[in-house]
């Protein structure tokens, strides 16, 4: 028995390759996309929303907690619109989510598996399984690291089961770039916090944050100042700025 030349087995792996491809490019023009439903954003992103079959990574602008929050719950409003009524898995390590404030983002306790996990590898790996399952409405996982490999993985098992993966990456020290590994997602966000409007009475506005969408996959990073989800996961545009976009380089330009 003769060993296949390598110029067929070069062959074959691109058929492979090609066909690999086209089905997945298949899966997420069938998934759709996910809009924000606020035309000065979803215009900037590449097919007018989030691709619902991809992964998506968000972290916090800065380490600490405030902004960390924030991130999460930033992804808890995409994944409550991801599939309404479904069931959305979160996986990590830290017992640190405030029920209250996901359910006040669209994500209530019923809507909710929670996977306690002791490593990284191992967040990844239920995201994984999960992401495959194809029955969920979205996957959030929480990671101090994940590399080229494991988000790949992420994005693959995104496009064969149809659902979103929003994968949060959290500093594991002071001063560290959560954002700094490369990466196979779709987006990637860093969410920081900003004073909220000013109120007529002494009261606690609407939190505002700095959403910047600081990569996309076919389109050009932007900024924008918004205000936290609602209910039902939807964000909102402060007022004045209800018509305007801010550019990453800090430039506000009107919104197409």
């Amino acid at each position: 028995m003769f060993a296949a030349p390598s110029a067929r087995i070069d062959c074959l792996a691109a058929v492979r390759a090609a066909v690999r491809a086209i089905e997945c490019a298949g899966a997420r023009q069938q998934a759709g996309q996910l809009p924000f439903g606020l035309p000065a954003i979803d215009c900037r992103l590449e097919g007018g929303g989030l691709a619902l079959a991809a992964l998506h990574e968000c972290a916090g602008a800065r380490s600490g907690l405030a902004d960390e929050a924030a991130a999460s719950l930033f992804l808890a409003g995409i994944a409550a619109r991801a599939r309404p009524g479904g069931t959305v898995l979160w996986a990590l390590i830290r017992r640190d989510l405030f029920a209250p404030a996901l359910a006040q983002a669209g994500l209530p306790p019923d809507r909710l598996l929670y996977a306690e996990c002791g490593r990284d590898e191992d967040v990844l790996a239920v995201m994984e399984d999960g992401l495959r399952h194809g029955g969920l409405a979205a996957v959030v996982g929480e990671v101090g690291r994940a590399g080229m490999a494991a988000t790949r993985r992420l994005q693959l098992a995104a496009e064969q089961g149809g659902t979103m993966a929003l994968l949060l990456r959290r500093a594991r020290k002071s001063g560290e770039d959560a954002l700094a590994m490369p990466s196979t997602a779709v987006t990637r966000w860093r969410i920081g916090c900003v004073p909220s409007a000013e109120l007529p009475v002494p009261a606690v506005g609407r939190p505002r944050w700095r959403a910047s969408l600081v990569r996309q996959r076919g389109g050009e990073p932007h900024e924008w100042i918004v205000e936290s989800p609602d209910g039902e996961g939807r964000l909102a545009l402060p007022a004045p700025a209800a018509d305007r976009a801010v550019a990453a380089g800090g430039e506000q330009r009107k919104a197409a």
